[in-house]
């Protein structure tokens, strides 16, 4: 198995990413666009029932009330118990098998290689700045007081209404805990995981009376600089706003 830096995978990552310098000249792909659904006309049809009260009334509201939202009210902070529902409804322990530390979100193998960080803006227990949730012991590490809302929409592609939210994830990955054991297939899981944490998230906020928006667009290495990371071990791949609707 090569090096991590001598994968295909690496290398697709570095060649993926955005910076300011050629983000607006680089040349785009051309792919034909396909339609948006896919059908067998030839296939018997099974019309479906769209009732599902007897069956599920709590997690059928929330997922009919998600949407993408860029819009909160800044004057309403959330409280350090939201923000601790949030954290473990995404990341949270839920049982141990063997070494391992099961969370609500499924990992391939369960190796976890996602780690959690927050910019903090409007949150009425705790001090605004960058923080780490440090998932093992159920609790955050207050990393940088500097870093702001404004700063986490400026390296997200001066994407404004993320200066606006009460909170903002960051989602990061350590390439090695995956791909020391799947190799080059290893980066698929990454992003399969990040996106399990995301939906979870996506969901509790709609249980707390909160809304959010995924957000994949940044630029990596000022992003990967804002959180401070090890761009040779860890790096962003996913990000999401968190704000009261």
């Amino acid at each position: 198995m090569p090096e991590l830096y001598d994968t295909r995978a690496w290398e697709y990552l570095e060649k993926s990413s955005h910076d300011r310098a050629t983000i607006r000249h680089r040349r785009r792909l051309q792919i034909a666009e396909t339609a948006s659904y896919k059908n067998y006309p030839e296939a018997d049809k099974i019309e479906l029932p769209l009732d599902w009260s007897l069956q599920e009334t709590r997690l059928q509201p929330l997922l009919q009330s998600r949407r993408s939202l860029r819009r909160y009210r800044a004057s309403n902070p959330l409280n350090l118990n939201a923000v601790s529902f949030l954290l473990w409804a995404s990341q949270g322990v839920t049982a141990r098998m063997g070494r391992h530390l099961l969370r609500t979100a499924p990992s391939a193998g369960a190796l976890y290689p996602i780690e959690t960080y927050l910019v903090i803006e409007q949150v009425a227990d705790l001090t605004p700045g960058l923080y780490h949730f440090d998932a093992d012991r159920f609790q955050l590490e207050r990393l940088a007081p500097a870093v702001r809302g404004k700063d986490a929409a400026r390296v997200c592609l001066n994407q404004d209404f993320i200066a606006e939210a009460n909170l903002t994830f960051f989602w990061t990955a350590i390439f090695r805990r995956s791909m020391a054991k799947y190799g080059e297939r290893g980066l698929r899981y990454l992003f399969l995981d990040a996106g399990h944490i995301c939906q979870n998230l996506l969901l509790a906020a709609e249980a707390i009376g909160c809304g959010g928006c995924p957000i994949a667009a940044f630029y990596d290495q000022e992003a990967n600089r804002l959180i401070g990371l090890d761009e040779g071990n860890e790096r962003l791949l996913y990000a999401a706003s968190i704000g009261r609707k």
